[in-house]
């Protein structure tokens, strides 16, 4: 937590006895001769790391604390230059409110629980996952996994979580090595792993509280499901993808009249589980047909023609035929149109190899062969085959492009398949619960705001409930067992749940309570459920887990609702919202009071950088090149949720700032600056003599104003913008035109002034720079100060306000001082030629501020005569008429 003294180092003055305490002689600089960046990220974090300038502080009222739900990244995947964007964005807010006085929990987690972490394990140690194998403790992985997966060891699911832990150890090294590289602010004895104990734990427990309060149930429904990958996919993990297609028109036969009735579809292979044709009900075309049945081709089935408003006219021949299933819309359709369930392609994304009982006419049974057993391409080609071989397509295929539905991480089009799955209620099907959670949006604070309508925009397009439920062997076990009845057959309708003391169970490897393993899988016994929980639903519950939830509830009071969550545009449908729904539901509250949304960085081309497109850029290489600070400064330069390019250019303008700093704040301290020059109150202030050093505290006191107050606005940039443009203009203005008295020349009070106006502004540049530029303030601090800046307070205008002059002041000599600077470049003559005589025009307020600091002007521009001219009809001033001295003689 950072000191709330300003200005100085010493203790609260409360602390102490004013009369009695000893007076400290000011510290003497210590500044090195050559001061570099190179060598600064490994020294001072080593530093801080034994100072324990970053470990949150335990057993501290919520009120003092500043709680962050901090991305856990996928430690199985590589790194690239996008976690040291979004990361020092969050680092600079951790920053800023430490220096603020609040005792910042900034935990660092790793999300080891899902299919990426899976493959990986799999392919370094070469085993398998199978959760009905006993867990063998005494279990040691091949030295090297064999070639072909057929030989691979298949293990237990706890055998193979301990597999992942070990190797997590390995990758989340590489990951805590940049981020301390980096500079990042963490407590690292604050972490977790998405898949330990206490995770799975955490997960299965809010599992259990939502199955008993009525948030989550099982149903047998029809469901999203990757053939690839074998397992359900939730609506948020949907990636749409351009594709090439066709349109297939051929006809169905009226059973009264014969008439022949056209439709077109992309998915002709799904022509045998057709269950209805569907027109709009105001489609005249088709108004007379409505409620009588026509007869499929090929397979001869009668199917009724329903009405229905999402039917589209102008899509197609305005009439559909409805299937189950060969998207979502024909889910809605076969739930509000009652319609009976016709399925052909199974969960290994292959047609039956029975024949359908719906297919009764000796010709549509044999037609039905030719598909069994084929995939759904394969079928598709069976398909319009027959319907060419019998002349029933109406014309040739129509080539298209269309969005195709895949799951985030798959390679093949999703199919519709009815199964068994767990939901959690999310307001997808229930219009309370819809409003309650878009109003807990609204609830929250959005940084920036626009993000908002993201949020409600997903949440008013949910079309189901969440599914939770995943057909894969690794990950966080569903806690449930079912009885089985006489025939064996399972009891969904009531699950046997553990109590949460039990937790983490793996219901796979161990019995039901109150059943004996021998029990399992025999009538009258148990079964227990095979899947595991999405991913999502564990990080949603990243709050819990760092906050150490249902383990230490005063811990857990202390942090929670947490103050912020950062993360990524792209993610507000999954993390964000499920983070929502499940805190909703388990506290009745948000899971935080703000939320600060990153963007993308780009490539050059303005596409985003990944890792499946190869333009990512390795973060070691760029921090080699350019030094912590100056990576820090091009993230930090980048506005919440703005997509950003990936800019050498900008980092290099970091590095040059930071090595400006290093110079700069040399040369103030080889001038005489100590911390004792440094304002501390009203007798402190009166030391500032010259209007010059008293306006440049002016303009210091706005900045430290403006700056924080768009810091508490988690505006960084402009923050850093602001403090940036001061900088500059401090040391190419200020310091340019004050070296002459900094010298001495003009006697020890005037020198003295000086030296305030520079160590009180150094002081605060090194505090204002602090959060974004970590290594290269905290090295020139501890050239002059005790500790370290880190430990330092936010500067507060309030303590400069004594030694405050008027702001304008500085602005108005540095115009002078650059028009003159201009003349001499003009003249093609160096800096240092002499003045002999030159105007200065413009209205008399402005040039009040100039014959205020004439002395310093002259002393800076080698200045004889400089001659103020009224202009009140002037909107600023004006150097002209500047004679210059023969450069020889100069």
């Amino acid at each position: 937590m950072a000191e709330q003294n300003l200005g100085t180092d010493t203790p609260d003055s409360a602390t102490i006895d004013a009369e009695n305490a000893p007076t400290a002689a000011p510290r003497v600089p210590q500044v090195p001769d050559k001061p570099a960046l190179e060598g600064l990220e490994e020294k001072l974090s080593a530093q801080w790391e034994a100072e324990q300038l970053h470990r949150f502080e335990e057993h501290t009222e919520r009120s003092a604390v500043y709680s962050i739900d901090t991305p856990p990244p996928t430690a199985s995947g590589s790194l690239h230059v996008g976690h040291m964007f979004s990361y020092t964005q969050t680092d600079v807010l951790a920053r800023f409110q430490r220096m603020n006085g609040k005792n910042v929990f900034y935990p660092l987690g790793w999300d080891d629980n899902g299919l990426p972490t899976e493959r990986r394990v799999q392919n370094y140690y070469g085993v398998r996952c199978d959760p009905s194998i006993a867990y063998d403790p005494d279990y040691t992985p091949p030295e090297k996994p064999a070639k072909n997966q057929r030989d691979w060891d298949v293990i237990s699911r706890r055998n193979f979580i301990e597999l992942c832990e070990e190797l997590a150890v390995q990758d989340e090294k590489v990951f805590e090595d940049l981020f301390t590289r980096l500079g990042l602010s963490v407590d690292w004895r604050q972490t977790y792993r998405t898949i330990d104990d206490d995770s799975r734990a955490t997960s299965q427990r809010a599992f259990l509280r939502d199955v008993r309060g009525g948030n989550a149930y099982t149903a047998e429904a029809p469901t999203l499901w990757d053939i690839t990958f074998r397992t359900a996919v939730a609506q948020a993990e949907l990636e749409a993808k351009e594709r090439p297609g066709a349109y297939h028109r051929y006809a169905f036969t009226a059973a009264e009249t014969g008439e022949k009735v056209f439709i077109e579809t992309t998915r002709p292979e799904l022509l045998p589980s057709c269950v209805a044709l569907v027109a709009h009900p105001d489609d005249e075309r088709y108004q007379h047909l409505f409620g009588s049945t026509v007869v499929s081709p090929l397979f001869g089935v009668e199917v009724e023609v329903r009405s229905h408003h999402l039917a589209d006219p102008e899509k197609g021949s305005g009439l559909a035929m409805i299937c189950t299933f060969g998207d979502m819309t024909d889910v809605t359709w076969w739930r509000e149109l009652d319609l009976p369930t016709r399925t052909v392609i199974g969960r290994e994304g292959r047609f039956s190899r029975e024949i359908p009982e719906w297919i009764t006419s000796e010709q549509g049974r044999t037609n039905y062969e030719q598909l069994a057993g084929k995939t759904v391409h394969s079928a598709k080609e069976a398909v319009v085959e027959m319907l060419r071989a019998e002349d029933l397509l109406d014309g040739e295929p129509e080539p298209i492009t269309h969005a195709v539905h895949f799951y985030e991480k798959g390679d093949k089009p999703l199919e519709v398949v009815t199964s068994r799955q767990w939901y959690i209620r999310n307001g997808g099907r229930d219009g309370d619960r819809r409003e309650a959670l878009l109003a807990r949006g609204r609830e929250l604070d959005w940084h920036p705001g626009f993000m908002r309508s993201r949020y409600e925009n997903w949440v008013e397009g949910l079309n189901g409930d969440w599914l939770v439920s995943r057909q894969r062997f690794f990950g966080v076990p569903i806690p449930v067992w079912y009885r089985l009845d006489a025939d064996g057959e399972p009891d969904y309708a009531d699950p046997i749940l553990p109590e949460e003391e039990q937790l983490p169970v793996d219901p796979a490897a161990e019995p039901a309570p109150g059943f004996e393993e021998a029990a399992r899988g025999v009538p009258g016994g148990f079964t227990g459920d095979p899947d595991v929980l999405d991913t999502w639903a564990t990080s949603s519950l990243t709050p819990q887990i760092a906050g150490r939830w249902g383990r230490d509830e005063d811990f857990f009071a202390s942090v929670f609702p947490y103050d912020l969550r950062p993360q990524g545009h792209d993610i507000i449908r999954t993390w964000l919202f499920s983070t929502v729904v499940r805190s909703d539901a388990l506290h009745d509250s948000l899971p935080w009071t703000d939320t600060a949304i990153s963007g993308w960085i780009l490539d050059p081309d303005r596409k985003k950088m990944s890792k499946s497109k190869g333009n990512v850029v390795v973060p070691t290489d760029v921090l080699d090149q350019f030094g912590s600070d100056a990576v820090r400064y091009w993230a930090a330069s980048a506005k919440l949720g703005a997509d950003t390019a990936y800019e050498v250019a900008q980092m290099k303008i970091g590095r040059r700032l930071a090595i400006k700093l290093l110079n700069a704040s040399k040369f103030a301290l080889n001038l005489g600056a100590t911390e004792a020059h440094v304002l501390a109150g009203p007798d402190s202030a009166e030391r500032l003599v010259e209007p010059l050093d008293r306006a440049l505290i002016a303009e210091l006191r706005a900045v430290v104003d403006q700056a924080g107050q768009a810091y508490r606005n988690y505006d960084y940039a402009r923050a850093l913008q602001v403090v940036e443009a001061f900088f500059w203009r401090f040391t190419d203005d200020y310091v340019e035109l004050v070296k002459d008295r900094a010298y001495g020349s003009r006697g020890e009070r005037i020198q003295d002034s000086v030296l305030v106006a520079l160590a009180t502004t150094l002081d605060a540049v090194l505090r204002l720079f602090a959060p974004v530029l970590p290594f290269v303030t905290d090295e020139v601090w501890r050239w002059w100060r005790a500790g370290s800046v880190h430990q330092a307070s936010w500067p507060a205008e309030e303590s400069l306000r004594e030694g405050a002059g008027e702001a304008a002041l500085l602005p108005a000599v540095a115009e002078v001082l650059a028009g003159i600077r201009r003349a001499k470049s003009e003249a093609k003559v160096k800096q240092r030629t002499e003045v002999l005589d030159a105007t200065i025009a413009g209205p008399q307020s402005a040039l009040d501020h100039v014959e205020a600091a004439l002395g310093d002007i002259r002393a800076a521009t080698r200045s004889s005569e400089l001659s103020l001219v009224v202009e009140e009809e002037a909107e600023g001033l004006r150097v002209e008429d500047v004679r210059l001295a023969d450069p020889e003689e100069s």
